[in-house]
């Protein structure tokens, strides 16, 4: 939301308030606008342009009685502004005028410090809304990289400022996104519905993807000084409990909310005071989140009883479990994680299950057949430039007695790490060996 310094003694608390109504209802608040007005890009700005406005207002007046309706109330009245501006015979200005005059809109919404009695949207209608505005936010014919930024901003509420801080980028860049995302979204026809019954499925996994990358980067940054970013992979947590609550009958959803409740879990013990990484092995497992972790099995319960079949975040879910039910690494069921790395390179092929296969294969049965897998990857070519496999590498190399060689592969992921707290960690393990 837009950023407020100094002002008035009621500008803080105008702000805060605000802050706190778009965080929760932003979603509602748009998909009920692109609904009525049949416009995603136009939603999206009127509804920036109302919270603006609820900054000046609400610091001079107080916060309405009905903050939400007094939101959508304004922000109806920008749209009809723009249609004006765009023609007086547009279509859409006659239907919106038409039922603006027929009540459609009013449902006791007052603009001034006065009372507002009822929600200002249809409540059978919500779900529909917010699914429809998440479909639309990670549309097939957006870049990845427009989808996470669009989804953040007109989903999960964030400020392109906040998302631009969360992904290290510049606040610019994150704006052009947004606004080509907008763009296209109005270029290629897409309209604000849910995608019909056999199509839905199919998109529902550029949501996921969506929710999994956003989460993913919140877990284990790729670059900066911090090895977490809680508040991004708490956002993608919400926002998949969202889409579960919207779409209880898919298993693949509470199979990466399980995955997300069960990887936050261990947030607590993952880094020290000083903020430096704290390997697996080293973990207090006292501290891990143990409420976290029943919903997260919860959650795979839930992906098991579908009776489908688990899918790639469910079986990532399960492999999850074995780490967070384990008394201690050793103790871990590691023939089982690697049953369920190969299930997951069978349905969905990657370097990365492969990779993380070998680390699980040398927990089961030593580093040799592990080193083996690796070094297949390794010439395949398929992980060039990531520091991920010369870091398996060089623990591998160590645990089977070649310091030397274990030492240049740990130097080389230390030059392909972007985040410096995972750097230190391997230059420490390097010198170590020195």
């Amino acid at each position: 939301m837009p950023e407020v310094v100094g002002g008035p003694p009621g500008a803080e608390a105008a702000r805060r308030a605000a802050s706190a109504v778009w965080r929760i209802e932003s979603a509602r608040i748009v998909g009920a606008l692109a609904r009525y007005t049949g416009d995603f890009a136009l939603a999206e700005d009127v509804a920036q342009e109302a919270l603006a406005e609820a900054l000046v207002s609400w610091t001079r007046d107080g916060a309405p009685a009905n903050p939400v309706g007094w939101l959508l109330a304004t922000a109806r009245r920008r749209a009809i502004d723009a249609f004006r501006r765009r023609s007086a015979l547009d279509a859409r200005y006659a239907l919106l005028a038409g039922r603006l005059a027929e009540g459609e809109f009013s449902s006791g919404v007052q603009t001034g410090p006065g009372r507002v009695d009822d929600l200002p949207w249809d409540p059978d209608r919500v779900d529909d809304d917010v699914l429809a505005l998440m479909f639309t936010a990670c549309h097939p014919v957006l870049s990845p990289e427009a989808r996470v930024a669009l989804t953040l901003r007109v989903v999960g509420g964030l400020s392109t400022e906040e998302v631009a801080r969360a992904f290290l980028v510049t606040t610019p860049t994150v704006q052009a996104r947004i606004t080509r995302a907008k763009k296209t979204i109005a270029a290629a026809g897409v309209p604000f519905e849910l995608p019909p019954p056999e199509e839905r499925r199919e998109r529902l996994g550029a949501v996921l993807s969506v929710l999994y990358v956003i989460f993913t980067e919140g877990s284990t940054a790729t670059a900066g000084d911090r090895l977490l970013r809680p508040d991004l992979a708490y956002e993608a947590v919400r926002l998949a409990r969202t889409l579960a609550a919207l779409l209880p009958a898919e298993p693949e959803v509470h199979g990466l909310l399980a995955l997300f409740e069960l990887t936050a879990a261990r947030f607590p013990a993952r880094t020290g005071s000083d903020g430096e990484p704290v390997l697996l092995e080293d973990q207090d497992r006292r501290r891990w989140d143990r409420s976290a972790i029943r919903r997260g099995l919860a959650g795979v319960g839930k992906a098991v009883g579908a009776g489908r079949g688990l899918g790639p975040y469910g079986l990532q879910a399960a492999i999850a479990a074995c780490h967070a039910t384990a008394p201690s690494v050793r103790e871990t069921d590691w023939e089982r994680v690697v049953l369920l790395y190969e299930a997951l390179g069978r349905v969905a092929p990657s370097p990365v299950v492969e990779l993380n296969r070998a680390v699980a294969v040398a927990m089961a049965g030593g580093p040799r057949q592990a080193l083996d897998v690796v070094d297949e990857l390794a010439v395949s070519g398929r992980l060039s430039g990531s520091y991920l496999l010369p870091s398996v590498r060089g623990e591998l190399l160590t645990r089977l007695g070649r310091t030397s060689e274990a030492r240049a592969e740990l130097e080389l992921a230390a030059r392909l790490c972007g985040n410096a707290r995972e750097r230190s960690v391997l230059l420490r393990k390097a010198a170590a060996l020195e």
